[in-house]
């Protein structure tokens, strides 16, 4: 019998609607995000700055969490923002955030994560478009990802949003060389910036 060809991403029609079962049947090298149903073409692989500041921030976090009941995972790493008992064909919304923190262990499976992480930090490259994080930053304060950090590698600043008691975020103020970045979620965690950043940039 004739094998069918493999699916091309230029077979999905972004104008429809998908699940979390759709993405599950993709297999094409491209990555893919859904955010409430529709399709998010992830920019071209992040360049060596973004690479570097990823794997600094995972280290940071991996040595802080160590015998501690938090995890930390990098991208790519599927989150469903989800009720845990949803079905596949339910779930329409799934993101991979560059570092994911999550402290209730029971959001993990083999897949991933289903719910919400306590931190999400996402690092912007030039290509991210503005829509993507609108509507990112939606998803994150409805779904109540308690913190969201935003990371600029070519300005070398921080901005923290911290979900209010009326679910809303608060922006910090703009962080960058010689500021420190703490956290409520984590106790007696720093992360120095101006080290962070000249790491990076080694």
């Amino acid at each position: 019998m004739n094998k069918l060809p493999a699916m091309q991403l230029s077979d999905l029609d972004f104008d429809k609607t998908y699940t979390y079962a759709d993405y599950l049947q993709w297999t094409f090298e491209d990555r893919l995000e859904i955010l409430k149903g529709k399709l998010f073409k992830m920019t071209p692989a992040p360049g060596r700055f973004h690479q570097r500041l990823s794997g600094i921030l995972f280290k940071k976090f991996s040595i802080f969490l160590e015998r501690k009941p938090c995890h930390v995972y990098s991208a790519p790493f599927d989150v469903r923002f989800s009720r845990k008992n949803a079905s596949d064909e339910t779930i329409t919304t799934v993101l991979q955030p560059d570092i994911s923190v999550i402290c209730d262990l029971s959001k993990l499976d083999d897949r991933g994560c289903i719910g919400t992480p306590d931190i999400v930090v996402e690092i912007l490259s030039p290509g991210n478009n503005k829509k993507e994080l609108r509507n990112k930053y939606e998803i994150y304060e409805e779904a109540g990802v308690q913190e969201y950090w935003i990371v600029w590698p070519v300005s070398q600043s921080f901005l923290k949003y911290t979900l209010n008691e009326a679910g809303k975020y608060i922006p910090s103020k703009v962080l960058t060389s010689g500021d420190e970045v703490t956290t409520p979620v984590l106790p007696g965690f720093v992360l120095n910036l101006e080290e962070v950043f000249e790491e990076a940039s080694l």
